[in-house]
This record gives structure tokens, C-alpha cells and sequence, in this order.
């Protein structure tokens, strides 16, 4: 009887019918390849295992995560949260690490930093000095708030011949509820009040029943034809609901100024934005904690070691939010919530918090936009460039902005700083950006846009280097050996030397076929350098709409694989060692790459390969003798796997098959019989063992001629 080596071709192949990938695998579960040195394609082996990095549950979904290193070389990761549905807190929290027994970074110590937010609602009073351009304010609603905190108007408040909106610093805390700031021009400078005041007084809007022309009063409001005008708190006059930006169309006198609604009014009559009162939305700086005593005093425990950190503030409310951007400037966290709101009104500002400091809390960046999609760092300039910004108050979802070099506090460009902004003209949104290898990249729902350095006057320029080719959701991008990856609306790209190239992918069906278009933003796109895949995590069809299913491309073979998941979070081999994923299901943080199983728990893998035609007349074949090639546990290891084969015989693709087996095979096996008769034949290899790991090679089989069919 003659021997054969059965030798499977590299990658999964879901496109093709099971006849058509003969020798290659058509479905698979946690398995990955693995090149081979002989140059006949990849080898399957079982994907490597994680455990927990942190062994405390985490609160609610991770959305992002973070590692960095502070200047006292501690480590930290940064999880940011989605909103708990009982609390509507959205949190973000840092873990400080430390190495285990094994030599291994694990997670010690966790702490809430989550930014905190105040409303007041016409409860502050107002004062300004002639020539001075220092601001008072007495707020009976807020009694926590600390130097640094951020006090944000969302409507243009006229007192002493200035008019206040949009964010500010706190300068100066004078009272239990007062303090002062500096008002400023909107250049940045400071704007000295014109008279001594006590009387602010917010914008009133006046409408003529049939008419959509609005007259706006608003003392020595210094606005132009042509100019914006943004409202963000909703009101109705005359019929008319004001919410938005608004182009200035005439210019009456240094006082008063028109405007088009976008209906007619059906009643003369005037009124107040906001009813007349002013609102202030606070972002509030909490102060240091007491002192503490006890191992891991300082920057790196915040308190004693191991009872982590909750800051309580009167009044204090949470930004329910969607997602988190995450960066690092140096060794402090910068954060942004996506999708945030403080009552009813958006907002999502740019956080920053220091493990070094000694505050508790990530606060508001004052001079940054209040409103923003995302951001990233920009090397090696180190700018927060931020997009889907604002600087009006309402959202620009095309906006680019970023602050001056090395400075994340001035953001308001002028001849003597870098600072600047950017709308891209093409597209409706802009989806996700990231840095990448020596430019930013930006992508809109249709295209890809570079973002590259070139000093003074223009800061950066702006090209389109790819189009038909946009983002299909926000974190659908990642970088490799200076390749960028990314998932677009029906195909996966990416970016080398040659510019935009799509990806073949013979698993296509699997994921556009299957994938949740309502909640593509839960999309994540995992990088593992140590293996040299790029994962995408995404919600399928009927799914609970997380990401549970995952598609794997290894970016030297070109091969593919897919499987089920879930992970909602994911970072690269980093400062903390390999990379971390988050799971929506156990809600823990997890190290891949540092185990052979999963947490502990057996990791079911196994794939099926196509159907060889073991047989191309019309002959069949007996095959009564197979030969395990295997790697049976790691090098230096125990070779300690348990496999299980199974062989379905057919002799038409369409037939049901006849099912040999399973044969348990280990390291001591030999061969075994499994006495088959076929002419088409499948085979499955499967593992659920616990500690153990596998990787397959060319198994032999010896077969006969055993009649026609």
C-alpha cells in the first residue's frame, strides 16, 4: 500500500466550497499560522493563551486601554469605560503595576480618575472692574471647586462691555463659592472690562411673526456679516427652536445683529437664550488627598497600597460617554470621553491626568475644544491634534485642531505658536485618525488623508493620498512594522510604500456579510507584533451587539483566520510587556501571549480542512493507516498535548458524511487505524486540553484502491 503526506495549504478560505479549497482549511476556531523556514506557507498551531493582568473586575466595558511609564519609571495602565446604564458614570481608571513572582507585569493597584462635571443655572452673580480683565463669580451651587478647575459658558454672557463664552480657567479661589478668572479675547488674550459692572445679561432673541429674520440683542457683541453665531442651549421664541451655529447676516450697530432661522416665526415676540438665566458647566480639579500613611505614600500609591482612590464632590456629576481616546504626553494620561454630555448639553473635553501630581482626578484641558471625536499625539512635534471638533461649541464632525508644540494649554494659533486647525473638504465625517509613521493620518467615510509637518506659516499639510477607501469605524485602524491596516465599508487596505492597496481577504463573507452595521463603533482593530497578525474584533449579526467575532490576517504570510472572541479593548506589546485585550463578557483585563490556556480555562481550538479528492477516478480509497506529525507543547516544555482527529468521508460534496472518529492522539501515539473508505475527505483537529499547546506538520496516511463507488 502506497503512503501519502497529507500537508495542508496555508490560510482559511471561506469563499471557496469545500471541494474547491482542497488541502486548505475552511473553518477553524482560536488557531493562528505560523511561517515555515522551507517556504511551503504557513504552519497551524494553537493561539496563545492570556490571563488576567488585573484580577479585580473591571466596573463596566472597557473601551480603550493605555500603557505608559511615569519619570519614576512606575507603570501604569489606563482603562477607559463606557456608561454604567445604573449610574450614568462613564469612568476611567488606572491600574498601577508591578512585576510578579514570574517576572511578569501584572496590575497592583487600581484608581478612579474619572473627570468630574457641576451644572449651575442661574445661581452665580457676577463682577467686573473698569480696566481690569479679572472676572468674580460667587456660585452658591458649587462648594468644591479648586484652582485649575475649568468653568465652561455655553452662552455669551455681555458684562462691563466684554462678552464671556466658551471655557476658562479658574484662577483664583476668593470664598467657599467664589473665584476669578481672566476673561479673554478671542485671540487669547486678556480682555480688560470696559466698566464696572454687576449686571450680565445673556443674548435675547426678537422675532416677527412670518418672518424667519431674528433680531439678536446682545451689548457690544464685536460679531461681523458672515460671522457664527453658536447657540447651545436649546430655546424656542416665537415658534421658533434655536439649537446650533448660525450665520450673522447684517450687522445693525455694535449692540444688535440679525440672523435667519431656519423657519419662519409664527409670532412677534422675544425672549432670553436659556430663559435668561446663565448656565456655567464646571469641570472640577479636586484637590490632593489628605495625607496618608503607610506603604506606597507618594505619586506612585496615592494613599495606602491596595485601597486605591474614590474621590466624592458635592454636586458632581459624570459625562455619560460612549468611548475613550487614551495618549500619553510624557508620563501624564491624556483622555478624552467620546460622546459626552453634562445636562443635555455636549460635551467632551480633553483630559489630562498626572501620576505624579498628587490630584486624584483627570480635568479639562481649559483652552481645548469642548467638543471632540478623538485625538492623537503627534510625533515627534508632540501636538494633541484633535478631530471632529469644535471651536464654536457645536461639533465640526470635518475639523481638525491642535495646540502649539510642546504646550497642550495653547490651542489659539497665532505668528508667535503652532497651533492651528483644519477642515477637510471632502467627506461627511471624519471616522478615525491616528499617527502614524511620519505623518498623521486621517480617514473620512470615503477617503484617507495624510497630515505631514511642514513648519511655519501652515503648521501642516494636508493631502487626500487615498479615496474609495474610508474607515468603517473609529478604532478599525492599526499600525504594524510601519504598515497601517485598516477595515473600510466592504474591504480591508493598507498603507505601505506603495500607497493604498487593498487586501485580499478569503474570508470576506465572514465579516461583511456578518457584520452589526448599528454598532460598528465597537469595532476594534488588535495589533500583535510578537506574532506579526492584525486581529479585527467586531459584533455580529443577532449578536448583543459587542464585539465578539474576529477575524485575523498574519501580515507575512497573508494568510487568514477567524473565530469567536470578545475582546472591547486592545493594546500592543508595550512598556507593561504583551499586548492586553478587555472582555465584555468576563469584564476583566487580560495579557495575551503569557499562557497556554484561557484564564485558566481549557481553550477549545480546532479548524477543519477542505475535501481532498483522495481519489480522482472512480475508484475509492482505503486508508487504514495514519501517522501524527505534531509539535506536542512548547520547546523545552512538557510535550504534554492531547489532539483529537476526526475524518468525514463523502463520495459526492453534497452527501452526508461519514463521520471516523474522534482518535485521541498524544506524543506516545505512534499511528492508529482509522479504516476509512471515501473519495472525498475532510479532517478535523481539535484541542481542549488544559496547559498544553500544539502546532501540526505533514501527517502520513497509507491507502489503497478499494473499488469503484
Amino acid at each position: 500500500m502506497a503512503h501519502s503526506t497529507f500537508k495542508l495549504q496555508p490560510g482559511v478560505e471561506t469563499i471557496e466550497t469545500p471541494v474547491l479549497n482542497m488541502a486548505g482549511v475552511s473553518s477553524c476556531q482560536l488557531i493562528r499560522y505560523k511561517p515555515d523556514s522551507h517556504g511551503q506557507g504557513g504552519l497551524i498551531e494553537k493561539l496563545g493563551g492570556w490571563a488576567k493582568f488585573w484580577s479585580q473586575k473591571m466596573p463596566s466595558t472597557v473601551r480603550a486601554l493605555h500603557a505608559w511609564q511615569d519619570l519614576n519609571e512606575n507603570k501604569w495602565v489606563a482603562a477607559g469605560m463606557s456608561t454604567q446604564p445604573s449610574t450614568t458614570k462613564g469612568p476611567l481608571n488606572v491600574i498601577a503595576c508591578s512585576q510578579n513572582s514570574s517576572g511578569l507585569t501584572t496590575g497592583a493597584q487600581s484608581f478612579d480618575v474619572t473627570p468630574v462635571y457641576q451644572t449651575s443655572n442661574g445661581t452665580a452673580t457676577f463682577s467686573v472692574t473698569a480696566g481690569s480683565a479679572v472676572v468674580t463669580v460667587s456660585d452658591s451651587s458649587v462648594s468644591s471647586i479648586q484652582g485649575g478647575s475649568t468653568v465652561y459658558f455655553t452662552e455669551q454672557v455681555a458684562i462691563g462691555g466684554i462678552v464671556l463664552y466658551g471655557s476658562y480657567k479658574v484662577d483664583t479661589i476668593t470664598g467657599i463659592s467664589s473665584y476669578q478668572f481672566t476673561a479673554l479675547t478671542k485671540l487669547g488674550a486678556p480682555q480688560p472690562a470696559l466698566t464696572s459692572s454687576t449686571a450680565p445679561a445673556v443674548p435675547s432673541l426678537a422675532t416677527t411673526s412670518g418672518s424667519a429674520l431674528v433680531t439678536v440683542t446682545l451689548a457690544n457683541h464685536g460679531y461681523s456679516a458672515g460671522d457664527t453665531f453658536p447657540i447651545l442651549n436649546s430655546t424656542t421664541v416665537g415658534g421658533v427652536t434655536f439649537l446650533g451655529n448660525y450665520e450673522v447676516y447684517a450687522v445693525t450697530d455694535a449692540n444688535t445683529f440679525t440672523l435667519y432661522a431656519q423657519t419662519a416665526a409664527t409670532a412677534t415676540t422675544s425672549g432670553s437664550i436659556n430663559g435668561g438665566a446663565i448656565r456655567l458647566d464646571y469641570s472640577l480639579l479636586a484637590a490632593p488627598p489628605p495625607a496618608a500613611s503607610g506603604f506606597g505614600v507618594g505619586g506612585f500609591g496615592l494613599g495606602s497600597f491596595g485601597t486605591g482612590q474614590t474621590v466624592t464632590l458635592p454636586g458632581a456629576v459624570y459625562s455619560p460617554v460612549t468611548d475613550w481616546a487614551l495618549d500619553n504626553w510624557g508620563e501624564d494620561l491624556v483622555a478624552c470621553g467620546i460622546g459626552g454630555a453634562v445636562g443635555g448639553i455636549p460635551y467632551s473635553p480633553i483630559c489630562v491626568w498626572s501620576p505624579t501630581s498628587g490630584i486624584p482626578i483627570a480635568a479639562a484641558i481649559p483652552q481645548a475644544p469642548t467638543i471632540n471625536d478623538g485625538f492623537f499625539v503627534a510625533m515627534p512635534e508632540r501636538q494633541v491634534v484633535a478631530w471632529g471638533s469644535t471651536v464654536t461649541g457645536i461639533q465640526d464632525p470635518l475639523l481638525i485642531r491642535w495646540c502649539d508644540i510642546g504646550d497642550y494649554t495653547t490651542w489659539i494659533a497665532n505668528v508667535t505658536n503652532q497651533a492651528g486647525q483644519y477642515r477637510i473638504p471632502r467627506g461627511s465625517r471624519i471616522v478615525g485618525a491616528m499617527q502614524g509613521p511620519q505623518q498623521g493620518l486621517i480617514w473620512t467615510d470615503i477617503d484617507l488623508w495624510s497630515m505631514q509637518y511642514v513648519n511655519q506659516p501652515y503648521i501642516y499639510s494636508f493631502n487626500e493620498i487615498g479615496t474609495g477607501c474610508g474607515l468603517l469605524a473609529r478604532k478599525g485602524m492599526a499600525a504594524l512594522n510601519g504598515v497601517i491596516y485598516w477595515i473600510g465599508p466592504s474591504n480591508f487596505y493598507k498603507l505601505a510604500g506603495g500607497g493604498v492597496e487593498p487586501i485580499e481577504c478569503p474570508i470576506w463573507d465572514n465579516v461583511f456579510q456578518n457584520i452589526d452595521k448599528a454598532n460598528l463603533d465597537h469595532v476594534r482593530t488588535a495589533a500583535n507584533s510578537m506574532f506579526s497578525e492584525i486581529t479585527w474584533y467586531y459584533p455580529p449579526v443577532g449578536g448583543n451587539g459587542e464585539a465578539t467575532n474576529y477575524v485575523k490576517y498574519h501580515t507575512e504570510l497573508g494568510t487568514w483566520d477567524y473565530g469567536t472572541l470578545d475582546r472591547s479593548a486592545w493594546f500592543d506589546q508595550s512598556v507593561v510587556g504583551p499586548p492586553i485585550g478587555a472582555s465584555s463578557t468576563y469584564g476583566y483585563i487580560y495579557q495575551h501571549e503569557i499562557a497556554t490556556d484561557a484564564d485558566g480555562q481549557p481553550m477549545v481550538s480546532w479548524f477543519t480542512s477542505g475535501m481532498f479528492a483522495v481519489s480522482d477516478a472512480d475508484q475509492k480509497l482505503f486508508i487504514d493507516e495514519v501517522w501524527p506529525d505534531m509539535k506536542w507543547g512548547y520547546y523545552g516544555g512538557q510535550q504534554a498535548a492531547t489532539i483529537q482527529l476526526t475524518f468525514y468521508a463523502r463520495d459526492f460534496p453534497q452527501q452526508t458524511p461519514v463521520t471516523y472518529g474522534p482518535f485521541t492522539v498524544t506524543a506516545a501515539s505512534t499511528y492508529f487505524v482509522p479504516r476509512i473508505r471515501a473519495r472525498l475527505l475532510q479532517v478535523g483537529v481539535q484541542s481542549s486540553d488544559v496547559g498544553t499547546w500544539w502546532r501540526i506538520g505533514g501527517m502520513r496516511y497509507r491507502a489503497a484502491p478499494d473499488g469503484r463507488y
